[in-house]
């Protein structure tokens, strides 16, 4: 259960951060409506870290430091699945690949055996 606890509040954590993000992007990149950009900023700005800082604190595992570098990962992994999804991009093989390296980093970090 630790493992997919970890695994589903990183993803939650992932979505909030991505997805104000996304909204950003969209109204500067994208030409979207000025409020797309006001919504992104408020999205990831209050919302999406402060509900971060709530998830992080949330993981099993006691150590922010790790916790924090493993996300990472996530985030990564996490941004380019955003993009598939909402923006119909098509990563190369050396996203993927990058992507999985980043994932078994995470693993490393956050699962791998410590003494107690």
């Amino acid at each position: 259960m630790t493992i997919t606890k970890a695994v589903i509040l990183f993803v939650l954590a992932a979505v909030a951060e991505i997805g104000g993000a996304w909204l950003v992007w969209q109204a500067v990149r994208e030409d979207k409506a000025w409020w797309w950009a006001a919504l992104g900023v408020v999205a990831l700005g209050v919302v999406a870290l402060g509900a971060y800082g709530f998830i992080a604190a949330l993981q099993p595992d006691a150590n922010f430091g790790r916790v924090l570098a493993a996300y990472g990962g996530v985030f990564i992994a996490g941004s380019l699945t955003w993009g598939m999804i909402f923006d119909k991009f098509s990563p190369d093989r050396w996203d993927v690949t990058g992507a999985l390296i980043c994932l078994l980093g995470v693993s490393v970090i956050m699962f791998a055996p410590r003494p107690a």
